[in-house]
């Protein structure tokens, strides 16, 4: 279930897209990207709707995909 990012509370959707953007496993290449700047372009993704928050039911979980990634509505 996407869940609109403007309904959550501001700290927690900071804290939502710096754990997102700080997972273990994420390569930014050569040069460091400061967090502030990598929470930032998330924020504008998901204002563009290129991305989105999504409440998994099953595992109450909550995470940030790319839109283009989930399955179409029919």
């Amino acid at each position: 279930m996407i869940v609109p990012w403007q309904d959550i509370p501001a700290d927690t959707l900071e804290n939502l897209i710096e754990e997102f953007v700080s997972r273990d496993g994420t390569d930014y290449g050569e040069r460091e990207i400061p967090l502030s700047t990598r929470v930032d372009q998330v924020r504008g993704l998901l204002n563009k709707r290129k991305a989105v928050i999504w409440f998994d039911e099953v595992t109450e979980t909550i995470s940030i995909f790319d839109a283009a990634d989930l399955p179409k509505s029919p």
